[in-house]
């Protein structure tokens, strides 16, 4: 059977429980430059709300953002056989996000995170569930969407190197997730060999290549000694740095400083941000954007996603995000650097 898609996620799917926190019931404290969020140990401790959103996660995300801007998309996950997994099938079915590899799991929960949301930013309590993870034959998507997954996944992620190399037309976006990370750039050389490119952020960088370099220009060029043809990455509110070709067709290269979108309000809570730049970078190269290009369409999603509970209310639709291009300040457009 042929797909035909231009977008293919793969990853863990989750639901997100929001737990709304506030002063005097937490606070954060800062030791030794650590933030940490603080509580009272064996206190009751009050919460002011609670939000649930399925069908989130690395991948999940990536293939949502790509339906609403256009392609034609799907996601790759295993489920359980419980409440959870059929609202997140019904979440994505309401996405346009194709169902057909997903699979699920019999006599397994569904992965089910919390999300200790204090002021504008979260800490999350994470699980990924140990499925018996089966990689389906997907045929040639224009893109595949790699991230977080779970960490029995490192034999998963052999087949699919293999399968990747046995299709050299599809196009690898690869965001490493917890677990892949712990899993060691040696571990995955072939999965970042194969990428077209890969999204971190800086303290994710430095922790992929076991180094305390903080010089971002220096961190660009050890992550592209990986093997990808560009390197993003985001430097949270300060904004984000690419390296690579200047297009995939091309040998050129160049390294660009691409500053963040203005928000139009303080920012209600950020997950979802860093899922929604990647992808959009993505959807940009798969419509045929300059890499200049998709550095300036990738900000204003999260300039969207942060203004709303959770990874998906906030996504852009194509026309909704060519408005704020068109109406973006003089001053936001790539510089290079490099």
């Amino acid at each position: 059977m042929e797909h035909n898609y231009d977008f293919l996620g793969i990853g863990d799917i989750t639901t997100d429980a929001f737990i709304k926190l506030k002063t005097p019931s937490a606070h954060i404290d800062i030791d030794k430059g650590a933030r940490e969020i603080c509580m009272r140990f064996a206190d009751k401790i009050p919460y002011e709300d609670i939000f649930v959103v399925p069908a989130v996660g690395n991948a999940p995300n990536a293939a949502v953002a790509a339906s609403r801007l256009g392609l034609k998309s799907a996601l790759m996950t295993n489920i359980g056989d419980d409440k959870n997994g059929v609202e997140c099938i019904e979440a994505l079915q309401k996405e346009n996000v194709g169902i057909q590899f997903v699979t699920i799991c019999k006599n397994n929960k569904t992965n089910y995170h919390y999300v200790l949301w204090f002021e504008d930013d979260r800490t999350i309590l994470i699980k990924h569930e140990n499925y018996d993870r089966k990689l389906y034959d997907f045929d040639e998507p224009k893109w595949v969407y790699l991230s977080s997954m779970g960490e029995n996944s490192l034999e998963f992620h052999r087949e699919l190197e293999k399968y990747l190399n046995d299709y050299p037309k599809v196009k690898l976006a690869f965001q490493p997730g917890t677990f892949q990370m712990k899993f060691g750039k040696n571990a995955l050389s072939g999965i970042y060999k194969r990428s077209d490119i890969i999204f971190c952020n800086k303290e994710e960088a430095q922790r992929i290549l076991e180094t305390d370099e903080s010089d971002i220009k220096k961190l660009l060029k050890a992550m592209a000694d990986l093997g990808p043809k560009i390197v993003v990455i985001t430097d949270g509110p300060k904004g984000a740095y690419s390296y690579g070709s200047t297009q995939l067709t091309t040998s050129d290269k160049e390294m660009l400083f691409m500053p963040p979108y203005p928000d139009p309000a303080p920012p209600l809570e950020r997950t979802g941000a860093g899922d929604s730049f990647s992808s959009t970078f993505t959807v940009a190269l798969a419509l045929g954007k300059t890499v200049r290009e998709a550095m300036m369409w990738a900000p204003i999603n999260p300039m969207s996603v942060v203004q709303k509970i959770g990874a998906h209310a906030g996504l852009l639709a194509r026309p909704e995000l060519e408005e704020f291009l068109k109406n973006a300040p003089a001053d936001y457009k790539p510089q290079v650097i490099g």
